[in-house]
This record gives structure tokens, sequence and C-alpha cells, in this order.
């Protein structure tokens, strides 16, 4: 049997001065990392959820909108994080296609090149198929294990992408 059609969609940029739809990226992280993962729900929203800190890319259905999933990029760090998909739409190749969007902004948009995240485990080999790498030991973030991994986009990546 083939795999499901996948849904129609959008991925938007989302600046942290936009409260509405900042607040639809964090209700999808707290199903996310807090309802389904079992993270503590007062280090989901934090210093980098302030306005100016970040930006989100937001993943909606269409014509719904209804938000799916998200993934935030502190601007001033280059750090990736909080990338996730409600359970329902992980069959879809959704998380890929945020982390591009999120990359092609940053470089687009910000001139970013350098990234950098903090990959829970049983994800890294997500996160390698994107030409991320470990560095570093393993660590605790949040009661869980963690990877520091870290990726140089090429000069040319992303442009006019968004």
């Amino acid at each position: 049997m083939p795999p499901p059609s996948k849904p129609e969609h959008e991925i938007i940029l989302v600046e942290s001065s936009d409260r509405e739809l900042t607040q639809q990226c964090k209700d999808v992280r707290i199903k996310v990392f807090y309802e389904e993962q079992g993270f503590p729900l007062e280090t989901e929203i934090d210093e980098y959820d302030e306005p100016g800190a970040s930006v989100h890319c937001l993943l909606r259905l269409l014509p719904s909108l209804e938000p799916i999933g998200c993934v935030r990029l502190v601007t001033a760090k280059g750090k990736v994080g909080r990338l996730c998909v409600l359970k329902e739409y992980r069959s879809y190749g959704f998380g890929r296609d945020l982390m591009d969007k999120c990359h092609a902004l940053a470089a687009d948009k910000l001139g970013t090149r350098e990234f950098q995240l903090h990959s829970q485990i049983p994800v890294i080999p997500f996160y390698a198929k994107l030409g991320y790498a470990p560095v570093g030991d393993q660590f605790d973030e949040e009661g869980a294990p963690h990877q520091k991994m870290v990726l140089t986009l090429p000069s040319d990546y992303g442009r006019n992408a968004m």
C-alpha cells in the first residue's frame, strides 16, 4: 500500500513580535515536548522566546491554517531548536521541510551560514542526513541525553529561497 499523500501545507516565517503566531508555535511545542515527551513545562518557554531573540518557521495545514509543526532559530547565535511536528504528521517529511526552510531563511535573509543545535540522541541520524556533524561529548539537557551538532552551509545556499 503506498504511503498517504502529503497534506497541503505552508511554512511561514514568524517574527517573535507577532504574538498570535508565536503563541501557535509555543502551543505546538508544548504538545510535543511537554505533553508527549515529558519535558518540564517551565523550561519549554525561555529567554529566546522574548521579542527580537528568535524567529520561528511555522508549519500549517491548508486551507485550515491549523499549526502542526515549527522550528525556532535564535538569530544572534545561529542556534536551531525546538523542531517539532505533531505525532500524527511525522510520516510526511515535514521535519526536513522545516529545517530546509529555516536554513534558507537564515542564509538568504540573515546571512547566517553556521548553525548549531542540541539533538536528542535518537534523532542524531535525522540531523546527520541534513549535514550536521556531532561535536564534543553527549550531555544532559533537561533530563535527557543530547549531542551538540554543527553545520556550515555553502556560500550560495538558499539564495532567494524564501
